[in-house]
This record gives C-alpha cells, sequence and structure tokens, in this order.
C-alpha cells in the first residue's frame, strides 16, 4: 500500500465536473487509510479553469487535501529527470513538479493521464478515460 496518494489536476477537475469516475474514485481515496495529497504546481493548476461552481468545489477537495510544498529535493528530482528526457519545455514542467513531489512523499499520483508521469519513476494509480 502507497504511502499516500497525490491527486493529479485531471482527478480534481473531472470529480467537479462528475466525469470519468473520478468521484466515486475520490470518495474511495478518502475511505482508505493514507494521505491524500497536493502540491503547488496541482493547486495553480487546478484552480487555474472550470466554470465558477467547479472552482467551488475543486476548493473545498483542495482544502480537505495535504498541501504539500515542493521541497529541494524535489525540485531536483524533477529537473534531473526533465533533463535525462529531454523534457526542458514549460509545458512538462508542472508535470514534473507533481512528480518530484510525489517521489519525495513515496506517494502514487492518480491521474487520468498516466503516460504524462511515464519515464518519472513514480508509481501512478491510472483511472477513467
Amino acid at each position: 500500500m502507497p504511502a499516500g496518494y497525490m491527486l493529479d489536476t485531471s482527478v480534481l477537475i473531472d470529480h467537479a465536473a462528475g466525469e470519468f469516475g473520478a468521484s466515486e474514485l475520490v470518495e474511495q481515496l478518502f475511505g482508505e487509510p493514507g494521505d491524500l495529497y497536493t502540491c503547488d504546481a496541482i493547486t495553480a493548476e487546478v484552480l487555474s479553469a472550470g466554470t465558477d461552481d467547479e472552482r467551488a468545489v475543486i476548493e473545498r477537495i483542495v482544502a480537505a487535501l495535504e498541501y504539500v510544498a515542493t521541497s529541494p529535493d524535489a525540485a531536483r528530482f524533477a529537473a534531473d529527470v526533465r533533463r535525462s528526457r529531454g523534457r526542458t519545455s514549460r509545458r512538462h514542467l508542472g508535470d514534473a513538479i507533481i512528480a518530484g513531489v510525489a517521489w519525495s512523499l513515496d506517494a502514487t499520483v492518480v491521474t487520468r493521464n498516466p503516460r504524462d508521469f511515464d519515464g518519472y519513476g513514480v508509481p501512478v494509480l491510472a483511472y477513467g478515460g
């Protein structure tokens, strides 16, 4: 069993919109032992989108998660993996930071987009789509 779960942006957006079984998954994860995390990259991404109603749902769930700021070790991990993979564009920066924070926590990233985390060396729990 993982130490906890890092809920990626896709989970939070899908939960707010009631899509891809995300609400059921979120409910299941809240019922399990272990921590549920968010980080600065996820919070910035997820609060940048959605309708006012969706954003209100997202605000409530983000408040219920344990917020973890990116540590220097997590940032270095993200940088090293991005560099080794040749992914230096800004487009992939958020995923790298999310993976770095998950790595530092020994957490599993929960996402509808598992390919975004291929090669980062962190466990992924995929759902939906």
